[in-house]
């Protein structure tokens, strides 16, 4: 059974004791492959390093997180910018709207998710969007740029139904599940029945949101076996579909991205 953690930020310093041993338990595990997601300049090389050590299961991303925007966000938005163009990312991303933490940059927020969308299309790649408490603005930015070339998840998904009939009528987008998924009043328990299959991919995003029995504790991309175990079950088909075909998602949305990488390394 293969698997595929398409949102795991490994380079937090959660994981500084034991970056390499987590990823070797990921391999155990059967997740054969781990995206990475930046959030600002400060991350870049960190990620990188990870990547470094393990160019055949860790692939990065390029990204603003929104929690990172303030008043001097045109730089990190340059950043991108200038990353993009050395050809070794497989995403933009982390980016997109989060109206829990503060509202301050709420504006700012909007014009660095234009801008690494734009990038996004430039450059021929998916784009992976965190949407906290912001699903509608960020899906309305999404639509007003949408074409043929546009393509992503939407990270940690928790929306309702009707959220997830809007992203399908994008086409080209996805549903990372993780998690939430597992947890006791999880409203996806409901609406994953009614989300098609074609439409999910899996995710940690370790080291937050440890799935179930590990709640509270630190997640890393091993656990992606549990959020498996629990969609697999609200889907009712069996893990080894489950497995499958999320990971036929992922590698449909990613896999040109990474071989471009990798001929440019």
């Amino acid at each position: 059974m293969k698997l595929i953690d398409t949102h795991a930020h490994l380079y937090s310093s959660k994981f500084t004791n034991d970056c390499q041993e987590s990823v070797q338990r990921a391999i155990e595990a059967g997740v054969e492959r781990i995206y990475l997601p930046n959030v600002s300049s400060k991350t870049t090389d960190a990620m990188n390093a990870v990547v470094s050590a393990f160019p055949n299961h860790c692939f990065p991303m390029i990204g603003l997180h929104p929690c990172n925007v303030d008043a001097l966000y045109q730089s990190e938005v340059d950043h991108i910018a200038s990353e993009l163009a050395t050809g070794k990312y497989v995403a933009v991303g982390e980016t997109g709207l989060d109206y829990y933490h503060d509202l301050t940059f709420k504006e700012q927020q909007k014009e660095a998710l234009r801008q690494q969308i734009t990038m996004a299309k430039e450059f021929q790649l998916p784009i992976a969007l965190h949407t906290r408490e912001s699903f509608d603005d960020s899906f309305d930015l999404i639509a007003e740029q949408n074409d043929e070339s546009l393509t992503g998840v939407f990270h940690c998904f928790t929306g309702s139904v009707e959220d997830a009939k809007k992203i399908q009528s994008l086409g080209g987008f996805y549903v990372g599940i993780g998690g939430v998924a597992t947890f006791k009043n999880s409203n996806l328990k409901t609406v994953l029945p009614e989300v098609p299959l074609e439409m999910i991919v899996l995710e940690t995003d370790a080291p937050y949101l440890a799935p179930t029995p590990y709640r509270g504790k630190r997640n890393e991309s091993a656990y992606l076996t549990e959020i498996a175990k629990c969609v697999a079950a609200i889907k009712e088909i069996t893990i080894e579909e489950l497995a499958e075909r999320t990971t036929e998602n992922a590698l449909k949305l990613y896999k040109d991205q990474e071989s471009a990488r990798q001929k440019s390394a």
